[in-house]
């Protein structure tokens, strides 16, 4: 069975080929700056270098149907590594039903469900025939309990409206919880997985299950991130309104584009230019890092109450699996809780590398996740049940 696994953003469309008899990546690629006036099309088949041509891609269809026309051999099915399916929490057939509790959910998460939808329907028209299913975000965190689930919102917004929290890079976490069992050889494992990039969460998990996830209702809480304000009192938008007459579209606008990293750094919001100015002495990228870093030490400490100690600290994502300067800066001083860098090895890291102290009571690793092949799993798993 091939199965096509899809990863899309508001301006992207990113995809992976898998050949699942032996979990192979036949072809991947993807579309940057969709809807732009030119946008970057890769593909690479197999091990070949990649190709990269420039062309306009005005939309979601548009997309589809270039990356799937470039593609070595037939597809079996379609994987989507959908993002917010609210009630909907195990892997699903796309149907109509499921696109309309998705465009019910897309004004939590306009940059998000949106071209999914859009994604899901062109596929739809252009391969009739070829079975989709919609693999949530959420769907990982649905053992989470409810005394961390539940805001203390009017219950109505509740049970009618579906505000809570729900936890977000559920594939990420989970690929985790899975491959650091393989890694350990245990199922009994406490695990706290950061998995730090362009957006950030932290995950609690007990016996491969999720405890407790940093997001909330919407992937714009918890963490400060690349664009992303995190966890923030809404009531301080009442005095940006009074003092700047800004609408709530117009604010929130602004946080999106201004905020995160680049509103605390004043500089950038990537986060290697911050370790680099930092280290040369800038203050508003030195803030940057110290505020980030605090925040993630936040969850690691909320997250060790929870599970009643730790096993495995997991750095994953673009900046966690990359960042020798972060992982430093999450775990300074916290060896009274066993937690214990090698420098060395943290310095040099890698795609499965182990960065703690030899003798150290808990495992610190440093790990490149693979979204796409849970997804791609999990669209196997649906399919062979059906």
């Amino acid at each position: 069975m091939n199965v096509l696994v899809v990863n899309i953003g508001s301006t992207s469309f990113k995809f992976r080929l898998f050949d699942m008899a032996e979990e192979r990546v036949l072809a991947q690629g993807g579309v940057e700056g969709v809807g732009r006036p030119e946008s970057a099309v890769t593909l690479r088949i197999g091990d070949k270098p990649p190709a990269v041509t420039h062309q306009p891609v005005p939309d979601q269809a548009a997309a589809v149907a270039i990356c799937t026309g470039g593609l070595p051999c037939r597809v079996d099915a379609v994987g989507f590594k959908a993002v917010h399916g609210g009630s909907i929490a195990d892997p699903t057939p796309v149907t109509a039903d499921v696109l309309r509790v998705m465009e019910e959910f897309a004004d939590a998460v306009p940059a998000h469900n949106p071209p999914y939808i859009a994604a899901m329907r062109a596929f739809q028209a252009k391969m009739p025939e070829t079975p989709l299913v919609a693999a949530f975000e959420t769907g990982f965190h649905q053992t989470i309990p409810p005394t961390r689930t539940t805001f203390a919102v009017p219950q109505k917004w509740r049970t009618q409206f579906g505000v809570r929290r729900y936890g977000f890079h559920g594939a990420s976490h989970r690929y985790i919880a899975v491959r650091t069992a393989e890694l350990l050889g245990r199922q009994d494992l406490r695990v706290i997985s950061c998995h730090l990039g362009g957006s950030s969460s932290i995950c609690a998990i007990r016996d491969g299950r999720s405890v407790a996830n940093s997001f909330g209702m919407t992937p714009q809480s918890g963490l400060p991130q690349n664009n992303r304000v995190g966890d923030f009192d809404p009531y301080a938008m009442l005095l940006v309104r009074a003092r700047t007459g800004m609408d709530l579209d117009a604010m929130l606008a602004a946080m999106a584009g201004e905020g995160g990293l680049l509103g605390i750094s004043g500089l950038t919001n990537d986060m290697q230019k911050l370790v680099e100015a930092a280290q040369a002495g800038h203050e508003g990228a030195q803030l940057a890092l110290g505020v980030f870093a605090e925040n993630v030490r936040h969850y690691i400490g909320a997250y060790l109450l929870a599970l009643g100690g730790l096993d495995v600290l997991v750095f994953t994502g673009g900046i966690g699996e990359r960042s020798p300067e972060v992982r430093r800066r999450v775990c300074a001083g916290l060896e009274f809780v066993g937690i214990r860098l090698d420098p060395a090895r943290n310095e040099t890291g890698g795609a499965e590398a182990t960065v703690s102290a030899d003798g150290a009571p808990v495992r610190i690793l440093a790990m490149q996740t693979n979204e796409e092949l849970i997804v791609a799993r999990q669209t196997k798993q649906v399919l062979a049940t059906r």
